[in-house]
């Protein structure tokens, strides 16, 4: 199963940013840690960093499958998406112009515009979604730091350690 890189993860949580008591967000969702919502947050809930950690994990873990589960992609494509979708939740992603945008084969022009619709909550401009948005597009076509590991042939690394 595909995960979100570090890069990705420390960036969605600065993005969130860490409120230690339940709040209402921009949207009307009541929040705690790093943006968790649910059936288990409360008005007056308090929670530590490290909990909130753990809880953007769990957040994540099913999360990443059904990104996943939309096509092949590599990693920064992943960040970018999986960001998205913790946001605005996966049916707004997996029914979004930004995805028929990708599906098709749109060009990076088309798709980095289609990233940068999403910036309201509450009916108003949001600074930081503004922001995330940027990072998601700019992200999304950054290149694999990881690909080169994938493609070579492993099978003659002992022939070039040993000599």
């Amino acid at each position: 199963m595909k995960k979100i890189s570090d890069i990705g993860f420390n960036k969605l949580k600065e993005f969130e940013g860490f409120r230690g008591t339940a709040y209402y967000c921009p949207g009307g969702k009541l929040t705690i840690g790093y943006g968790h919502t649910g059936m288990d947050v409360h008005p007056g809930d308090v929670i530590s960093e490290y909990w909130a950690e753990h809880l953007l994990k769990a957040d994540l873990y099913d999360l990443e499958k059904q990104v996943e589960s939309l096509g092949e992609w590599n990693q920064p494509q992943f960040d970018a998406l999986v960001s998205f979708a913790y946001n605005l939740g996966f049916y707004k992603l997996k029914t979004s112009t930004l995805m028929k945008t990708i599906k098709e084969g749109g060009n990076m022009r088309a798709i980095k515009q289609e990233f940068k619709k999403w910036i309201y909550a509450g009916g108003k401009i949001q600074t930081g979604l503004v922001k995330r948005r940027e990072w998601e597009a700019k992200r999304f076509f950054e290149p694999d730091e990881m690909e080169p590991m994938r493609v070579r042939d492993w099978s003659d690394f002992h022939k070039t350690t040993r000599k």
